[in-house]
């Protein structure tokens, strides 16, 4: 079966979901050219999307700290690794391109792991959010600065 997507409407505007039996494929701040699901259709990818529209929406209201989700992603093996270094970046916390490109044990791939966390399908899952310019400014986001300013208050604060 292909893959479903669900689109939800979130504290911080409306948020795309994708996935298939396997797991999730995406969250994406725009409409992918995918089929939507019914609600009232049954099976596995409907489990995955209806469990991280849940989960999503515990992280917004300061409820939740981690994702325990099933993931499907497809990446090269060097996005692959950027995203798993990503994915242990604690919450309420920012890491530099540079340090992912250290922890990767490739410190010249800085731009590489700039380019690789810009195309991380599963954003807030992976908080690509959570890395920062080496000199403190924000850089870039899939969803805008303001989503990431938020996402990141949100860490640090309590609150959107």
């Amino acid at each position: 079966m292909s893959p479903l997507q669900v689109k939800f409407q979130s504290e911080i505007g409306p948020i795309y979901l994708v996935a298939s039996e396997n797991g999730l494929h995406g969250v994406f701040w725009k409409e992918k050219k995918i089929e939507y699901a019914n609600p009232k259709m049954r099976g596995k990818a409907i489990e995955i999307l209806n469990e991280t529209q849940k989960q999503i929406e515990q992280y917004l209201y300061g409820q939740r700290k981690v994702f325990n989700l099933p993931l499907d992603i497809a990446g090269t093996e060097f996005q692959k690794r950027v995203w798993h270094e990503l994915s242990k970046i604690p919450y309420g916390k920012t890491f530099s391109y540079s340090d992912i490109a250290k922890k990767i044990k490739n410190d010249k791939a800085v731009r590489a792991v700039g380019t690789a966390n810009g195309r991380n399908p599963i954003s807030l899952i992976v908080p690509c959010h959570r890395v920062i310019a080496a000199d403190g400014t924000l850089g870039g986001y899939a969803g805008g600065l303001e989503i990431k300013e938020k996402l990141l208050r949100l860490e640090q604060n309590g609150s959107l």
